[in-house]
């Protein structure tokens, strides 16, 4: 299932199943038709069926419009490396980065760089898998895969968002 959606970072391809959300695309950097195709690419066995309906209630809450208290469902297909690199940006904090160099480290893989920054490029579901809180070691943002404006706008919406509740 597919659908748009209005975000706090411009328009939101949100794809899931009924199990949950397997992809969000940004298309204010690359335009809809751009993202549908990355998506879609993603899948190339799967049949896309457009239902914005079946998967709002997931998008709202991903999105903290609506129903916060409940994480949002993920259902994410990867390689066990990806996986592993996926837990570990989940256990970044909102409002706080992190380097490639320290989720290498944290997946047990200090020298596999490279190889996590691959494996945050693939992530599937931007935002819910907090990929734009990976940044160089040099402090660096770094590429983006949406766009970096859509990183900047992600990491300042988490870092007000932190400021306002302390």
């Amino acid at each position: 299932y597919w659908g748009w959606f209005e975000s706090p970072f411009g328009p939101a391809l949100a794809m899931g199943t009924a199990k949950g959300i397997c992809g969000i695309a940004f298309a204010a950097e690359t335009g809809e038709s751009e993202a549908m195709e990355d998506m879609m690419s993603r899948w190339p066995q799967a049949e896309f069926t457009e239902d914005p309906m079946m998967l709002r209630p997931w998008v709202m809450s991903a999105f903290g419009t609506e129903n916060k208290l409940e994480p949002t469902p993920l259902f994410l297909i990867g390689a066990p490396f990806q996986i592993k690199v996926w837990e570990a940006l989940l256990q970044v904090p909102s409002g706080h980065v992190t380097t490639y160099s320290d989720i290498a480290r944290a997946v047990g893989s200090p020298k596999a760089v490279r190889a996590v920054g691959t494996a945050v490029g693939k992530n599937p579901v931007s935002w819910l898998i907090p990929c734009h809180r990976a940044l160089r070691k040099s402090g660096e943002l770094g590429g983006y895969h949406w766009g970096t404006p859509i990183k900047r706008a992600m990491l300042a919406f988490e870092s007000a968002e932190r400021e306002a509740k302390n």
